[in-house]
């Protein structure tokens, strides 16, 4: 879809915007004119209290210059801001250069800041309060919609504080993963399995792996076909592979549900997980303090 404020919509916003400002200006005039001299005032057809009406007398002429006021301010303001489409207008002023400048001022200020710790490696500066701080509030700021928090995840968006990762938990994936983005992808696998029974098998040897109690024949039967489907991915003893972003399906973590039921969900409706990247929203210099601040979540507890 295009620019919606050029072209076509620049006629369209300006049309309405100033032919609904001219109307009004209409309306205030063809319904506020002083009666001809001698002429009584006529109902409007509201009546209450049996005989309290409502007569067509005029404004006050104090009332109609505040709405006169009104549409000469819209006029003034059309006239200094963009509010007709992709026009800069007087001032010059839009939203994205208020934007930009706002950002330019703040990266002099505090540029230097996250500048002074680029250089420093990730594990010596989670050493450092100073830096852990300046990490959390980027946290705080950018990633708590999905991580929450307290960074501890909800349904499809990983736990940072254990020691369980998609893609790995060194420095470099921590920071590779914020900076590049990750895109996983588990395939529907309903109609490779066979079907219903086919997915059934291979959940119960799925929970199976992580010492859950399960059906024994068809965790059985479900072995040969994760071994024949799954494996690739998921690795044959079902350890995950971080190279792909494929889960541990050992350890009892699940990401989005560990009952019989959502893991049956994600084998047959396949699942589509989404970093997004933020090397050109953020830097690397503040992705170096938030990969710092992430990296040390989950050593707390060492």
């Amino acid at each position: 879809m295009g620019n919606f404020s050029e072209g076509f919509w620049d006629i369209f916003i300006f049309i309405f915007t100033v032919g609904g400002i001219f109307a009004l200006y209409l309306f205030l005039r063809a319904y506020s004119a002083d009666r001809a001299e001698g002429e009584k005032a006529q109902t409007m057809g509201h009546v209450w209290d049996e005989d309290l009406a409502e007569l067509n007398n005029p404004l006050p002429r104090w009332w109609l210059n505040l709405f006169y006021i009104t549409l000469a301010f819209a006029v003034v303001y059309l006239f200094l801001y963009p509010g007709l489409g992709s026009n800069d207008m007087a001032l010059g002023w839009t939203q994205v250069k208020q934007y930009e400048e706002e950002m330019a001022a703040a990266e002099a200020r505090y540029g230097p800041l996250f500048e002074r710790y680029a250089e420093t490696e990730i594990p010596v500066l989670a050493g450092d309060l100073e830096a852990m701080k300046v990490g959390e509030r980027l946290f705080a700021t950018y990633c708590t919609t999905c991580h929450g928090s307290d960074a501890r995840g909800v349904r499809g968006f990983p736990n940072l504080t254990d020691s369980d990762w998609l893609y790995g938990g060194d420095p470099v994936d921590i920071e590779t993963s914020i900076l590049a983005g990750r895109n996983g992808v588990m395939p529907k696998l309903a109609d490779a399995l066979g079907g219903e029974a086919g997915v059934h098998e291979v959940v119960q040897y799925v929970l199976g792996l992580s010492g859950r109690e399960v059906e024994a024949g068809a965790a059985q039967a479900g072995k040969a076909k994760f071994e024949q489907l799954c494996a690739a991915c998921h690795m044959p003893d079902g350890t995950g592979n971080q190279a792909l972003g494929a889960p541990n399906l050992t350890d009892d973590i699940w990401l989005y549900g560990g009952s019989p039921a959502a893991v049956e969900a994600t084998i047959v409706n396949g699942r589509q997980g989404y970093m997004p990247p933020h090397r050109e929203f953020l830097g690397e210099a503040k992705v170096h303090l938030l990969a710092t601040y992430v990296y040390g979540l989950s050593r707390r507890s060492e």
